[in-house]
């Protein structure tokens, strides 16, 4: 199982230049991939922001959104602004999505979150396109440059409908940040989607996990505030289930790799530099 770490991107109080910095010491440390948090109603830095600024700060390290909101963005902006990710990384990319499920992160006249399903799967058709360099706005450009690639899409999904959606145009699935068990029926709903689906390969599974050695106090009150917008039981679940201590983190990831997660991504409650050596030393 694969190791990847989180850029503090959405924790509170952070500083934007943290991102860059945090992005080469995880390369250097051996972390396999940055990712990213997204959402737009909280004092954070973008998702894509984030990732743009790593794949500058890089040249090795892959790069995951889990999960951007796809239908908050009108659909051929985001593929292009995607596509423009993966180009200067280098095709380092692997864009996360999610149909996205609390209101205040729809701002976009016409991107509201009525009807955000069935627009993400037109959307699907539109990122292919923009990707393959069909032509844009009714004239006879391409919006992307020679080479761009088909990026490959991982889906966060809850519904029977989105578990469909991923088998279909997926190439795998990233779990609820939930303790393992919780998250163990939903990487079986991803199996058995692939299954009945046809797919030839299975999907490529991604967990994650809040984790923490130092400031524990800091950093569970930092989730919990991300969280606090659904409540305080889910965001008090969601930060008590942070992993604190090496002891505690080593055993995380031991319960994820037993459940057959093909990659662990570390989540930092805090914005500190010093977190990414902590915790490679724990787990690398």
């Amino acid at each position: 199982m694969k190791i990847g770490i989180t850029l503090p991107n959405q924790v509170l109080g952070m500083d934007p230049r943290i991102i860059p910095r945090w992005a080469a010491l995880a390369e250097e440390a051996g972390f396999s991939t940055l990712g990213t948090v997204g959402r737009f109603a909280y004092p954070g830095v973008s998702d894509t922001v984030a990732l743009a600024a790593s794949a500058g700060a890089t040249s090795r390290i892959g790069l995951l959104s889990h999960v951007l909101l796809a239908p908050t963005w009108p659909a051929h902006l985001l593929a292009k602004e995607v596509a423009g990710i993966d180009g200067v990384s280098g095709g380092r990319l692997t864009l996360g999505i999610g149909a996205g499920i609390r209101d205040d992160d729809f701002v976009v006249e016409g991107h509201g979150p009525r009807d955000r399903g069935r627009r993400l799967d037109a959307d699907l058709e539109i990122y292919r396109s923009v990707w393959k360099g069909d032509p844009v706005g009714g004239g006879s450009r391409s919006a992307v440059p020679p080479g761009t690639r088909q990026i490959p899409l991982l889906f966060g999904a809850t519904s029977d409908a989105a578990f469909r959606r991923a088998a279909r145009e997926g190439d795998g699935y990233i779990g609820a940040t939930l303790p393992p068990s919780m998250v163990a029926p939903s990487f079986d709903a991803a199996r058995e989607a692939w299954d009945r689906a046809g797919r030839s390969s299975p999907p490529r599974l991604v967990a994650l996990s809040y984790v923490g050695i130092g400031a524990l106090e800091q950093a569970r009150a930092n989730v919990h505030d991300y969280y606090s917008v659904f409540g305080d039981e889910l965001a008090t679940m969601v930060s008590g289930g942070l992993a604190g201590g090496t002891a505690a983190i080593r055993e995380r990831v031991a319960e994820f790799e037993e459940l057959g997660a093909d990659e662990l991504m570390l989540l930092s409650g805090i914005a500190d530099l010093d977190e990414v050596a902590r915790l490679a030393d724990t787990v690398l």
